[in-house]
């Protein structure tokens, strides 16, 4: 178990980095700084089926991560909420996200948007607005674990980031570095995610 968790967390990054890095490849014109993720795999483009496929697969890997993490790690209840709501909002919502891709665009203001993109939409804001906190928790509840100090202090900085960055892309949704601001925030999560992992392999000596 305590393997399939270090696993897990690894492996789910790996499919969401690789899946984002193919959809953006192999659309001409496609800019990281000013597109969503989710334009790469958007309704209606060709050949993109299998990048909801490995988005899912990401979800359930990195959800089962969030589950099953805090039982390896400390028994204090502000962590392990601060986890499970990471699994389900991070984890289900990556999957969720992947199942129900935006329309061509990914325009929420616009007319006649698919059921498919208003599930996606609601999911994305969510995430968004959740996770970044759940770091946060997640940091200030590891201050109380012994030789934790330092893995504390790294799960803060990539909430804080996640968050303030949040609030630029909410900030303006439809403005210029949209792509960019996206990416920092899936970046510091992500990075949150793997730096968990090798925490519990160097600590559990897995």
């Amino acid at each position: 178990m305590k393997g399939l968790i270090v696993i897990s967390g690894i492996l789910g990054v790996l499919l969401f980095v690789t899946a984002s890095i193919l959809g953006g490849a192999q659309i001409e014109g496609y800019s990281i700084v000013s597109q969503y993720i989710s334009e790469s795999y958007a309704q209606g483009l060709p050949n993109t089926s299998y990048l909801s496929y490995m988005y899912i697969a990401s979800g359930i890997l990195l959800a089962f991560f969030g589950f099953t993490a805090p039982a390896k790690m400390a028994s204090s209840r502000g962590l392990k909420i601060g986890f499970i709501l990471f699994a389900i909002f991070y984890g289900l919502g990556t999957i969720s996200t992947g199942y129900f891709p935006c329309d061509i665009g990914c325009d929420s203001e616009a007319e006649g948007a698919s059921l498919s993109q208003i599930i996606h939409n609601a999911t994305g804001f969510l995430t968004y607005a959740i996770v970044p906190f759940c770091l946060i928790g997640i940091g200030v509840s590891s201050r109380k674990m012994k030789a934790a100090r330092l893995y504390s202090k790294v799960t803060l900085v990539c909430g804080v980031i996640a968050f303030c960055f949040v609030l630029l892309l909410f900030g303006n949704p439809s403005g210029p570095f949209i792509g960019l601001f996206q990416r920092i925030i899936e970046s510091s999560i992500l990075f949150w995610v793997i730096y968990t992992s090798f925490y519990i392999r160097r600590t559990l000596n897995i």
